[in-house]
């Protein structure tokens, strides 16, 4: 007996019985979407045609309308998501291409999933049906089965239902079978996925272009030789996206790729877009009421035509993988961070050489935060400060990273106020807001690029020491303006974006223009000044201090240990903050600055090490935070959250105002996927924290267990033993008067028994 719905058997015998009609070329794909991809996957268990009504976000299915530049499609018919996210894409083409011989929409489809980051999606005509592992990188030279991993025709669709509905219906990819079917179906050789591909790309780019330019214009010092490098870059990455979205013409930047002046005739569109776009990225003249300098420098530099030629000229198909038209900015800013880890250096000869810079050394790498936690933090923080508000109260929110890095939390964070604007103009009056929404392709409500602007001036603010940084945040935050876009859908008689100079800016988040009035300190020392980069909040956000502060403070804080830390430093941070002891490492610096930076009403979300919770070192701190701010709750996560950090992390909510309880929940070490979704916090009261040490109770039974002992019944291992950072062996060393060392196993887990020990032999 067929498992498979009535309504797919008569789909396939439909199609059995005028197959010869599907086959003309008079059926195009619209009607076979509508007659048998459509229903197909009702039957599955996805809303198509979003009966259910939901919000833009939230629709089962994303159609996308398609873009056609040149030749080529620009964007997948179909995504398929949950909660917003995208699982999988599904490319419909007309029956009368051969998806089974054609290498071409195989080779589409998988350069959108890939550039998307999806692991699986799926290439049809209903005639066959043809899933593609996405992870692997795509090549023009790839037959229709290279990277195929399951193909039906529409007569195994009856037999075989149970398979496709256990993979691909939406109960299944709730369920997670999905995603175990995408993590099994991983190649084994081969694969990479799209960020590390596109750093490798830029890590070329940048080599290249650092020893042309430094050999072609040898009065550049190397801060200079980075500036032009990084900037030449991020123009070419942005103009070449927004020649995908169809708001730049296609193909400008590659017909600069032949023939000579290379660099003087990608200049002159530059100037091109800074009469466009108003943005700090293409900035060369002055104009009055701009907070920053223009570039005043890369217009002329001298650089060969070949190496940028070629960079230009690899963007475009067939020689590129990446469909910059699905290639979401998020990714973008993960292939950011990484590249941001590393600075050119000059020696004599001016030869160049990419380094790491000694910050990322100090704090042992870069660790790009993942998405799961950002939007965690972003749901509990701007969230909570969203939740029943209207457009007129949300503009008065300010937003604050203060080391934005790439960007990632502040993208998170805007992406949610798009996304709750948008619903509360659609749920409120459509007619009445015009001005701010319109209703686009598929029937989707947007936002108009003006609304979207605005939102961004008033609500999102960032800080970080590292110039580099500050410029790959703001070129994130708008190509995000842009998503959606199209050459019609821009402002007339006006420049498309914002300048986020006053919104984004450089300097050292910890430390302000105080630190040079120290007599100990040089302050006429260029080299000390440039790497401190002492940044004054008061003069940099007037009207934000003005109203008492940020309303929310979000970000991925680094871990710098104060064993790397100069002695100015240390000794500047123990001044401004008493709750520091004998060990700390940077991020507890800034949540001590940051909690000062808020309103009383604000919230701190933060990622960092957790140390603070329980190490003795950190009673004041501790104290601080349940007797002056209060701790809204703490998430332990698991161990390899940070591949490679090696570092126990935790995600935590503080605010200003003290609080009559905390939540907590601890992940297993060990435990493979961390849902944040569905949390269920353990809710411990406040009175339960005690003084002197402040200790974070972790769990509230265990306590109550421990509060009943005496010292009648045990005595603490502490009047015993000392513990120092780093264990010899699994001892402890015995106190002893005279000096003699004596060491005692120690009883981990699963050693301790009812009734017995099991010391390690």
């Amino acid at each position: 007996m067929s498992s498979a719905p009535p309504r797919i058997i008569e789909l396939v015998e439909t199609f059995d019985r005028n197959i010869e009609t599907y086959h003309s070329q008079q059926y195009n794909e619209t009607k076979l979407r509508r007659e048998f991809i459509d229903p197909f996957f009702e039957e599955l268990g996805w809303d198509v045609s979003n009966k259910q009504g939901y919000a833009p976000t939230y629709r089962d299915v994303i159609h996308e309308d398609a873009i056609k530049i040149g030749t080529a499609t620009k964007a997948p018919d179909y995504g398929f998501c949950i909660g917003g996210v995208r699982k999988f894409f599904l490319e419909a083409k007309k029956p009368s291409i051969n998806i089974g011989g054609d290498p071409h929409p195989a080779y589409q489809l998988r350069r959108y999933a890939w550039s998307a980051k999806l692991p699986v999606s799926i290439l049809t005509d209903f005639e066959e049906f043809a899933v593609y592992d996405c992870q692997t990188r795509p090549k023009q030279t790839d037959g229709t089965s290279a990277a195929r991993i399951m193909f039906l025709t529409y007569k195994d669709y009856i037999d075989k239902w149970d398979k496709i509905a256990d993979i691909f219906s939406k109960e299944a990819v709730l369920k997670g079978s999905f995603d175990k079917f995408a993590i099994s179906a991983k190649a084994k050789r081969g694969t990479t996925t799209v960020d590390k591909e596109f750093l490798a790309e830029l890590e070329k780019w940048r080599a290249d272009l650092a020893r042309i330019i430094a050999l072609r214009n040898i009065t550049l010092s190397a801060h200079e030789i980075n500036f032009a490098v990084q900037r030449t870059i991020d123009r070419i990455i942005f103009l070449r996206m927004c020649e995908d979205r169809g708001i730049e013409h296609y193909g400008q930047l590659q017909a600069i790729s032949n023939g000579s002046r290379t660099y003087p005739r990608l200049c002159e569109v530059f100037e091109r877009a800074d009469e466009k776009y108003n943005s700090g990225l293409f900035y060369f003249h002055k104009e009055r009421g701009r907070p920053e300098d223009p570039d005043e420098l890369t217009l002329n530099l001298t650089i060969d035509d070949a190496p940028l030629g070629y960079i230009l000229h690899s963007l475009y198909y067939p020689l590129c993988p990446y469909e910059f038209s699905v290639l979401p900015v998020e990714i973008l800013g993960n292939v950011y961070e990484q590249f941001l880890g590393s600075v050119i250096q000059v020696s004599r000869g001016r030869r160049t050489k990419v380094e790491p810079k000694p910050e990322v050394k100090k704090a042992g790498g870069i660790y790009y935060t993942p998405d799961y936690i950002v939007d965690y933090i972003v749901k509990n923080t701007v969230g909570k400060l969203c939740e029943n508000k209207t457009p007129k109260d949300i503009s008065k929110l300010k937003i604050l990273d203060p080391a934005c890095g790439s960007g990632s939390f502040l993208l998170g964070a805007y992406t949610y106020l798009l996304n709750y604007h948008r619903d509360w103009y659609v749920e409120n009056d459509t007619k009445k807001y015009t001005k701010q929404i319109y209703q686009g392709r598929g029937g989707l409500w947007f936002l108009t690029i003006t609304e979207k602007k605005k939102i961004l001036l008033n609500n999102i603010f960032g800080v970080d020491i590292d110039s580099s940084a500050v410029e790959v945040t703001k070129l994130s935050l708008l190509l995000k303006v842009l998503e959606g876009e199209s050459q019609e859908t821009l402002p007339y008689r006006e420049r498309a974006l914002p300048d986020l100079g006053n919104n984004i800016k450089c300097g050292n988040s910890l430390i302000g223009t105080d630190f040079f009035g120290n007599p100990d300190i040089d302050s006429s020392d260029d080299e000390l000044q440039q790497k401190i980069n002492a940044f004054d909040w008061k003069e940099q956000f007037p009207e934000i201090f003005k109203q008492g502060g940020f309303d929310t403070v979000i970000g991925n804080p680094p871990y710098i240990p104060i064993e790397t830390m100069g002695t100015g430093e240390k000794k500047y941070y123990q001044n401004h903050h008493v709750e520091l002891q004998r060990k700390y490492d940077s991020s507890v610096v800034f949540i001590l600055a940051m909690l000062a930076k808020l309103k009383p009403s604000g919230y701190l979300g933060f990622i960092s090490s957790v140390a603070w919770q329980t190490g003795e070192n950190f009673s004041k701190l501790r104290e601080h935070l349940f007797d002056k701010a209060g701790v809204v709750s703490l998430v332990n996560l698991p161990f390899d959250v940070f591949r490679n950090a090696y570092v126990d992390t935790g995600v935590y909510i503080l605010s200003r105002m003290q609080r009559d309880s905390y939540g907590i929940y601890r992940f297993p070490k060990k435990e493979q996927i961390c849902d944040l979704s569905n949390i269920e916090y353990v809710n411990i009261p406040r009175d339960m924290v005690l003084a002197p040490d402040y200790k974070i109770v972790l769990e509230p039974k265990a306590h109550t267990m421990l509060s009943r002992f005496s010292g009648d019944f045990f005595s603490p291992l502490g009047e015993f033993t000392i513990s120092t950072q780093g264990l010899a062996g699994n001892r402890f060393e015995q106190k002893d008067t005279q000096e003699r060392k004596t060491w005692y196993p120690f009883f981990a887990k699963g050693q301790v028994h009812r009734y017995s020990l099991q010391p390690i032999s």
